[in-house]
């Protein structure tokens, strides 16, 4: 009788495990999207507002970032044109008056992630107002346990 009771309790462990299992992984899926979000949140806050050492805290250092207009560069490249749009917020040559990006979707892939989007800007500079809207990807990957933009590219929506 005592073997049969461990004998059940055992095949009842075996059969529940795999659904807790799959429980945990989906939970640990949704979270690592949510520091994702909160991290691309973050990260565009400080692109609209030219913070430079947040930016630059948040990418690689092996960083690639292209877009319709150049080749690819790298983090140093990427870095020094941040410093001087950021000279331009801080001296009102630049007025970043819209940086938003929806239509937003996630992949994961353990510890990396490719994100998709459009972003829609609307800036001034010289009394002009110019506004665009890009389709961008992004290669999001987890360094020291945070989420680090590694590398993106744009394409100008017509």
């Amino acid at each position: 009788m005592k073997q049969s009771i461990f004998l059940f309790f055992v095949f009842l462990i075996l059969c529940l495990t795999p659904c807790v299992s799959q429980q945990s992984i989906t939970e640990t899926r949704e979270a690592a999207k949510d520091e994702l979000l909160t991290s691309i949140h973050k990260f565009n806050r400080a692109f609209q507002n030219g913070d430079v050492a947040i930016l630059e805290s948040m990418i690689t250092s092996n960083y690639v970032h292209s877009n319709g207009s150049s080749k690819s560069f790298g983090k140093e490249a990427w870095v020094g044109y941040l410093k001087k749009r950021s000279s331009k917020i801080n001296n009102g040559n630049l007025e970043v008056l819209q940086y938003e990006m929806d239509e937003l979707e996630l992949v994961l892939h353990g510890t990396s992630a490719i994100v998709t989007g459009r972003v829609k800007v609307s800036q001034k500079s010289e009394g002009e107002i110019v506004t665009n809207s890009y389709r961008v990807t992004h290669l999001w990957v987890r360094e020291s346990g945070k989420w680090k933009r590694a590398g993106f590219h744009d394409g100008k929506i017509k």
